[in-house]
């Protein structure tokens, strides 16, 4: 368990911090920018689950549930970005594994039972809560970018080789799992409340007589 006695140290303000292994890095340092994107994407969620039912029926306690375990793991994806992969560690280190990835795609699996075939690009709205999936849908695919970027800077741990210092790729898998199970979910919602999806016109659509 965590105990925090002290919020701030001072400690960052020459513009440097530190990652979970203790060593020194700049906030600008892409692994930061990383972690930094999965707790905003993190604080979308809290959004989401702030809703009150009257607002967002369609969030269903299953949903809530769901989004729950999410917000966990997704302190567990910052923990793993924010600690480079070495050999022998002095303590072990908190990695997503494989098993949150399969969770995450039976989630998709389920939410998606039962909603309509795409007739067309989608584009966000459908209600407060369908909007509001869509915004950590978004925030996610951020953090996701993010992560390439540090694994591009230092480097993607690949099943078999030696650790170096480099990202957990099954952390970056996670993320993209994850934005994938938002955009169902913002559809599951939208039909939870009976609402019309809103749909994407092409330029020609819109403007037939141009």
């Amino acid at each position: 368990m965590v105990n925090l006695t002290k919020i701030y140290t001072r400690t960052g303000d020459a513009g440097n911090t530190r990652l979970s292994n203790n060593e020194v890095a700049s906030k600008t340092d892409s692994r930061v920018e990383a972690y930094g994107c999965v707790d905003e994407a993190n604080c979308a969620i809290g959004i989401a689950l702030s809703l009150p039912e009257q607002l967002a029926p369609g969030i269903t306690e299953e949903i809530r549930e769901a989004l729950g375990i999410v917000q966990n793991e997704l302190f567990d994806v910052g923990a793993d970005l924010s600690n480079p992969v070495t050999p022998n560690p002095k303590w072990e280190p908190l990695r997503v594994i494989q098993s949150s990835i399969d969770r995450l795609e039976k989630y998709c699996d389920e939410f998606n039972e039962g909603i309509e075939n795409l007739r067309s690009f989608i584009l966000p709205g459908g209600g407060l809560a369908a909007a509001q999936m869509h915004v950590c849908r978004t925030a996610v695919r951020k953090a996701e970018r993010a992560a390439w970027r540090a694994a591009e800077d230092y480097g993607l741990e690949e099943e078999g080789t030696e650790p170096s210092g480099g990202i957990n790729p099954l952390a970056i898998k996670y993320l993209n799992r994850l934005s994938d199970l938002f955009f169902i979910l913002a559809r599951k919602v939208c039909a939870n409340e009976h609402k019309e999806e809103v749909l994407w016109l092409p330029g020609g659509e819109r403007n037939p007589n141009a």
